[in-house]
């Protein structure tokens, strides 16, 4: 058995930012995205949220990307608030996320702050860098790659490192 210790603060917002998680709903969709968890093997310390996104803090075994991990977790999610609950709107979460990677000694602060969403969004203390959406929010438009074409963020002044080894 591998030794781990992989620790995340998640994040992802309601489609469009829309005020989809009212207090009628909270306490079903964050338990099934517990329960859910669980059956991935997926340990979650905290989890809590506004109307419009959700925070979680969890430890994600290394057999599993924390890309499939949240994506089955929103899935899910949505699918049991549309079909198993039946609510009387279309319960959807917008594309993307946030993933922050943490060691043991923030792993209690992240959950401190999850817990006390409700809080920081009354008081309008919530942390602008853990909160923050753009346009950006829906990822970056897919335009695609044309052949021989690189992306800026690709392009270097000069070559990193020389080698001088046949290939």
């Amino acid at each position: 058995m591998a030794f781990w210790r992989l620790y995340y603060h998640l994040v992802w917002a309601t489609r469009d930012r829309a005020h989809l998680i009212t207090p009628e709903i909270e306490k079903n969709l964050y338990g099934y995205i517990v329960h859910k968890a669980g059956e991935l093997g997926i340990y979650v310390y905290a989890i809590n949220g506004w109307t419009d996104h959700t925070h979680v803090v969890a430890s994600i075994a290394p057999k599993l990307a924390v890309a499939e991990a949240v994506k089955r977790l929103k899935g899910a999610s949505s699918h049991h608030l549309n079909h198993g609950v039946g609510l009387d709107y279309e319960f959807g979460w917008q594309r993307g996320y946030g993933a922050l990677s943490l060691g043991e000694r923030q792993r209690a602060q992240a959950v401190a702050y999850v817990r006390e969403q409700k809080n920081h969004h009354a008081q309008q203390t919530a942390n602008p860098w853990l909160e923050r959406y753009t346009e950006l929010d829906e990822g970056p438009p897919d335009t695609g790659l044309t052949v021989g074409e690189i992306p800026y963020v690709l392009r270097e002044d000069g070559p990193i490192y020389e080698v001088d080894l046949p290939f």
